[in-house]
């Protein structure tokens, strides 16, 4: 059966990009298809200046909304990055496999040192390497497919790389996932004030940004101010109509339409924004509803999550540990029944 591995990162709250882009397919279609594993990676939300309670409060919150959104713990395994050590143990082995232009290479990392450099901060190493970090939460799985964003394609393609490197050098070790799987719409959500930027959860807050627990009364005040574009012929055009294309590539994903047809359709931005909006609340609305009865049930969430835990550091601790030992490191001891030292 097919694995697939994918995570959310509490850097924010998650959004309607998030929702769209991601979470819904997970819900749909990969838990169903495939022996799927999605997780809360908080070890990746360190890469940047944060503020440790409001990073697990966000851990906590990513766990349940990817409950609310549909994901069955009896259909797949919902955990906690940092819960399983093995991604921590395998990441630094990757890191001697990788190689420091592989690194800068990678485009958001140039775009987010970039930002913080304006800002006039300083970049921590962690967000140079944590595409490696990404990689060992791939590899130690033996994951198949990696359903991401148009984002994350990179660092997809990067840990293919560096599975065929080690595995030509120490021995076949891990599975090469055969590609990253994206959603035909919506799949990279934009910015409702921006619309050349992605909604991002790690965002400062701002109209342009949609987040899955919005009221409806503040989703529709969003979608209404979205920008569009000069003209008033509503056509769909992702290069000369940025705005126009992403409500309608937003409404598409809500109503299973095809933007293009849907622009037909329409002959105001307003009619154009009211139906969007009217879509995007009535796709959150079952979400929202099983969010708030998780919420006062969160002995549930732990469990799931404890028991979700477990179940990932039983898949990943016999890759991790063949990885050890094909890079060269010495077996570990442990004391037998007997009381004698044994190599396990």
């Amino acid at each position: 059966m097919t694995r697939v591995f994918s995570g959310v990162k509490p850097t924010g709250h998650l959004t309607l990009g998030n929702y769209l882009g991601a979470m819904r397919r997970w819900a749909a279609v990969d838990q169903h298809e495939a022996d799927a594993l999605f997780c809360v990676v908080d070890l990746h939300a360190l890469t940047v200046d944060h503020d440790p309670a409001r990073v697990r409060r966000l851990s906590r919150q990513s766990a349940t909304l990817l409950l609310a959104s549909g994901l069955d713990p009896e259909l797949c395994t919902v955990f906690v990055q940092s819960h399983v050590d093995e991604h921590a143990r395998l990441s630094y082995v990757l890191e001697c496999v990788a190689t420091d232009g592989e690194m800068r290479r990678m485009i958001q990392y140039k775009e987010k040192a970039a930002r913080e450099q304006r800002r006039g901060g300083s970049v921590r190493l962690s967000l140079l390497t944590y595409p490696v970090l990404m990689a060992a939460d791939i590899l130690a799985y033996g994951a198949d497919e990696v359903p991401v964003g148009d984002d994350q394609v990179q660092h997809v393609e990067l840990t293919r790389d560096l599975a065929v490197r080690f595995n030509q050098r120490y021995g076949h070790t891990f599975v090469v996932p055969r590609r990253a799987t994206r959603p035909g719409v919506a799949a990279r959500v934009m910015n409702l004030q921006d619309p050349a930027s992605k909604m991002g959860k790690s965002d400062d807050v701002g109209p342009g940004i949609v987040y899955l627990l919005d009221e409806p009364d503040v989703v529709r005040k969003k979608v209404m101010r979205a920008v569009t574009d000069s003209g008033r012929e509503v056509v769909y055009d992702r290069e000369a109509r940025p705005g126009l294309a992403n409500l309608l590539e937003i409404l598409a994903a809500c109503t299973g339409g095809e933007p293009g047809a849907l622009s037909a359709g329409y002959t105001s931005y307003g009619a154009l924004k009211k139906d969007t909006a009217e879509a995007v609340v009535e796709v959150l609305r079952p979400l929202q509803e099983r969010h708030k009865e998780l919420c006062a049930d969160p002995g549930y969430v732990e469990g799931v999550l404890r028991t979700g835990a477990e179940r990932a550091r039983g898949m990943a601790r016999p890759t991790v540990d063949a990885a050890y030992r094909a890079i060269g490191l010495l077996p570990a001891v442990a004391e037998a029944a007997t009381g004698a030292v044994v190599a396990v």
